[in-house]
C-alpha cells in the first residue's frame, strides 16, 4: 500500500499545514478547543497553495470535497458524535487528502490516535502533568482533545506523502 499524494504536493503544503496543526494541537489540549482563525487559516492555506500544489483539474474537486466533509461534520456535530472544532478542523484538514487516500489515512488515523490517546493519559496521571498544571484536558473527565489526534494525523501524511511513502 503506498499513498496516492504526490511529494511533490505534500512538500506544497507542509511547510504551511505543520504550524497551523501544532497550533490546533497545542490549543486542544491546553483550553479543549481549537481556534476558528486556525481552521480558517488552514482552509486558506489550501485555497491559495493548492492552486501550485494540485492540477488544475484536481483542484475544483478537492474544494467540493471540503463542502461535503464540512456538511456530513456538521450533521455529526448536531447528533453529538464530535466537537464542533473537531468537525471544523476534518472539513478544512479534507482537501489535503488524496481521495485514494482515504483508506491509508484511516489507518494513520488509528495509530495516532491510540498513540495520542495513551501519552494523553500517561502525562495525565503522571508527574508528567505538573509541566503544563493548567491545561483544562487534564480536568475534562473522560473527555480527549481530540484535536491533538487530529492535527498529528494530517502532518504525518503530509510528511509520509513527502518522504514518498507508506
Amino acid at each position: 500500500m503506498s499513498l496516492q499524494i504526490t511529494p511533490a504536493e505534500a512538500l506544497w503544503f507542509l511547510p504551511f499545514v505543520l504550524p497551523l496543526c501544532l497550533w490546533v494541537m497545542w490549543s486542544d489540549l491546553k483550553a479543549m478547543r481549537i481556534p476558528n482563525l486556525a481552521v480558517l487559516a488552514l482552509a486558506g492555506v489550501f485555497l491559495v497553495v493548492g492552486l501550485a500544489a494540485l492540477p488544475l483539474s484536481e483542484y475544483p474537486w478537492r474544494l467540493a470535497t471540503m463542502a461535503v466533509v464540512l456538511l456530513a461534520m456538521f450533521v455529526a456535530n448536531v447528533a453529538g458524535v464530535m466537537g464542533a472544532g473537531d468537525s471544523k478542523f476534518i472539513a478544512a484538514a479534507a482537501p489535503f487528502i488524496d481521495p485514494a487516500d482515504v483508506g491509508p489515512l484511516c489507518f494513520i488515523f488509528a495509530a495516532n490516535l491510540l498513540a495520542c490517546f495513551t501519552t494523553h493519559r500517561i502525562a495525565k496521571y503522571s508527574g508528567l502533568r505538573r509541566l503544563a498544571p493548567d491545561w483544562t484536558s487534564w480536568d475534562r473527565g473522560r473527555k480527549f482533545p481530540m484535536g491533538f489526534a487530529l492535527g498529528g494525523t494530517l502532518v504525518i501524511y503530509l510528511a509520509l506523502g513527502a518522504a514518498g511513502r507508506l
